[in-house]
């Protein structure tokens, strides 16, 4: 959501410069003129994604192998435990990732891929109350408004589930997406868990909140969002949990003529949106009084030599 999430932020902060604002309003004019013209997922751009996803993928199952469970415990020694530390202290790990194959980048014809992960640590929290909160699916609405509009469990089946989310922003211009997910749950032992989502369709939502409101056709559209996968991990330990969750997305490339000004916004707005996500998600776990029974894990398959 590179483009928009671009106005917005030009609108939130820099509109009020009086230096400044007839630049900006020109600038903003150009990229939402350049952003309303519709445009296609390609076949090379989807699978340039599912290519740099797999990579992805690879590395975490070589992390896991090695011991590496958080993206903390690939940092050097003194760097770990200063993070950790301030994890415990309340603050949030937040790192923009770019993942290589054999030390080459991969390149993503007409997409753009943001890769980010975030830590956070949620004190006297236990693997199932986060696991609950993330599994209470038709709630989510509540816990992650206003990023997420609606929220239901459409289907779960042991570990399987398959639900559907809105997400909504409104600035400048209001986007609306509607995304279906598959999600899995995996134990590791007894103190970890492992969650990965993949988006199965996502639609933009056109005139929403009127009367003609409808979905785009999906693939073609403003490529704000074309996919979203999420790969959450949680870890308890040292008198709490440990939740980690890495976001893979793919909207459509940016503009040059835009560039200059668009990449740095780029890298600052999903940190925040990561932000709000870690910290709403460690509210509702800190506010959960019981776990459900519904959804959790029952009897899960154990995973050793971890």
């Amino acid at each position: 959501m590179a483009v928009f999430g671009a106005t917005v932020l030009l609108s939130n902060q820099l509109m009020g410069h009086r230096c400044t604002r007839s630049l900006l309003r020109c600038l903003v004019v150009g990229v939402l003129a350049t952003s309303a013209q519709a445009t296609e997922v390609k076949a090379n751009t989807a699978a340039a994604f599912d290519r740099y996803i797999r990579a992805t993928e690879t590395q975490r199952a070589d992390d896991l192998h090695n011991g590496r469970f958080l993206v903390l415990d690939s940092l050097p020694d003194p760097a770990r435990q200063e993070s950790y530390a301030k994890l415990r202290q309340g603050q949030l790990y937040i790192e923009q990732l770019h993942l290589k194959e054999n030390g080459h980048s991969i390149p993503i014809p007409g997409g753009l891929v943001h890769h980010w992960v975030g830590v956070m640590f949620v004190p006297g929290a236990t693997l199932s109350r986060v696991i609950s909160v993330l599994q209470d699916c038709d709630n989510h609405k509540n816990v992650y408004k206003p990023d997420v509009r609606r929220s239901k469990l459409l289907e779960h089946n042991g570990n399987e589930f398959k639900i559907f989310l809105q997400f909504y922003r409104k600035s400048i211009v209001t986007v609306v997406i509607n995304a279906n997910f598959d999600v899995h749950y995996t134990m590791l032992g007894s103190t970890r868990a492992l969650s990965q989502s993949y988006s199965t369709r996502i639609a933009e939502v056109d005139n929403p909140d009127k009367s003609n409101e409808h979905e785009l056709p999906v693939g073609n559209d403003h490529g704000y969002l074309w996919r979203l996968d999420n790969y959450w991990r949680i870890e308890e330990k040292d008198g709490g949990a440990y939740v980690q969750v890495e976001s893979v997305a793919l909207s459509r490339s940016i503009p040059n003529l835009f560039a200059w000004l668009i990449n740095p916004l780029v890298r600052s707005i999903p940190r925040s949106v990561l932000s709000r996500l870690l910290t709403a998600t460690r509210q509702a776990v800190a506010d959960r009084e019981h776990v459900p029974t519904g959804h959790l894990l029952v009897n899960p398959k154990i995973r050793d030599g971890v």
